[in-house]
């Protein structure tokens, strides 16, 4: 596996350098240059597992490749328009660092802000833009560095709260090689940013409730910082799912009552005096009412093909219950087959068949995780259930909730591992059962014999 991984990766590399020079040669160096570190980081973190390693590289190479035939036959703008005007807005903060840029511009305005949707994006691409120049297939490709890397925080993720390196490995290659996280993480896109940060938090709550690390809570942190300068109103939910998890996980002992309370503690100091629960407060003043989402909403519902609810009113609270059915079936399920109009939904079909036939292992894997691991993994089912409420009620659009159905799913394949190793196990337990019968039959015959 390691050979043919090598061999991928340097056919890749050279892809990059003959098809996309100079950008791709730089883009190679740059991928190595965040790569080692992180494969530093972990084989020390796990004890010198190689399949970690492999996963990381696997991943690595499929959105490195995939961005690269996005780049090369310009089809940024069918895949992932967001790049484009991601690229826009880093370039125009580049040029007022230089001091070359019209100030008064409402598009520099626009990049410069630090409130509002995204605006972390503009200032991460404009950063990388400052140090190699502009150059989208880059930019991009440290979106997919980023991406790989959320498949083995996933099999971190999941060992520590199943503590089953089946579980582990299952979601770790569901998340590496599922067509939608790789077509979401190889592009200029801040879903595959967002999904890895919900997954760094996510398992770091899941250490602290059990151990208390000063760089963990920092990591936690910076995590947050860059949920919400990505996509502020997931903020809200972490937070509530992470206040949640400790407050259920507050356990017995004075020792950990007393250590999820000086973990809060941190995190509500730390974040005040960063200023980010101020910027949140900002954004759902700004955002966040129930009439700016009905207005967001009925954008996303009439200004695309694949709007959908366009008659749906949530701007009230009866509203916004009545529209959740409708919006959940959409979220978890489109595209629909019968639904698919143009080649940029068909080509999903096999991704879609294939999501609906894992959903009853997923519910298996999701039932036997509320009975068995509530209190480990009770910060995930509590922002996976909150998401998928906010997006039932927020989307209008297929594809975008296509697109953002990826946040909740990175959770959710790890309760389809763990359902499929419950049906794995009960096989190999039947097999051995009936070998042991086998076994037992032949012992029995034997002694009449004699």
């Amino acid at each position: 596996m390691e050979k043919l991984l090598a061999v991928l990766g340097i056919l890749v590399g050279i892809a990059f350098v003959v098809l996309a020079s100079p950008d791709g040669t730089i883009a190679v160096l740059f991928v190595g240059l965040l790569s080692i570190p992180i494969i530093f980081l972990l084989r020390y973190y796990s004890g010198g597992n190689k399949f970690v390693v492999q996963v990381f590289f696997a991943a690595l190479v499929v959105r490195l490749a995939f961005g690269l035939l996005v780049y090369y036959f310009k089809q940024t703008e069918f895949f992932a328009g967001d790049a484009v005007t991601y690229d826009f807005l880093g370039q125009r903060l580049v040029e007022v660092w230089h001091g070359t840029a019209d100030l008064r511009s409402g598009f520099t305005q626009r990049a410069m802000a630090t409130s509002g949707p995204g605006w972390g994006m503009n200032y991460l691409v404009g950063a990388i833009y400052y140090i190699f120049g502009q150059s989208l297939l880059v930019a991009q490709s440290f979106c997919a560095v980023v991406g790989a890397a959320t498949a083995p925080m996933v099999y971190f993720c999941s060992e520590k709260l199943f503590h089953n390196q089946r579980v582990a490995k299952t979601a770790a290659v569901c998340i590496a090689l599922f067509p939608s996280f790789i077509i979401w993480s190889s592009q200029l896109m801040k879903d595959g940013l967002i999904i890895f940060l919900l997954v760094v938090t996510m398992t770091l709550v899941v250490h602290l409730q059990k151990k208390f690390s000063y760089l963990a809570v920092f990591i936690l942190i910076f995590s947050l910082f860059g949920i919400i300068a990505l996509r502020f109103y997931i903020f809200y939910l972490v937070i509530i799912a992470i206040v949640g998890s400790f407050l259920v996980g507050f356990g017995s002992s004075a020792k950990e009552i007393g250590r999820n309370i000086f973990v809060m503690a941190i995190l509500g100091l730390s974040l005040t005096y960063l200023g980010v629960l101020q910027n949140a407060t900002q954004g759902l003043d700004a955002y966040g009412s129930l009439e700016q989402i009905q207005n967001s909403r009925m954008d996303l519902a009439t200004t695309a093909n694949t709007g959908f609810g366009k008659d749906v009113d949530v701007s009230t609270t009866e509203g916004a219950l009545s529209a959740i059915p409708l919006g959940f079936a959409y979220l978890m399920l489109a595209p629909f087959p019968w639904e698919m109009a143009n080649i940029r939904q068909a080509i999903t079909l096999p991704e879609v068949l294939a999501w609906w036939a894992l959903i009853p292992i997923m519910i298996y894997g999701l039932w036997y995780t509320i009975k068995n691991r509530l209190r480990d993994s009770i910060a995930i089912l509590i922002f996976s259930l909150m998401l998928t409420l906010s997006y039932s009620v927020f989307q209008g659009n297929v594809g975008t909730a296509y697109r953002q159905r990826t946040q909740i799913q990175v959770f959710l394949f790890i309760f389809i591992a763990v359902g499929w190793s419950l049906i794995q196990e009960r096989r190999e337990n039947k097999k051995a059962l009936l070998q042991a019968q086998k076994q037992r039959q032949i012992v029995r015959i034997q002694q009449m014999r004699t």
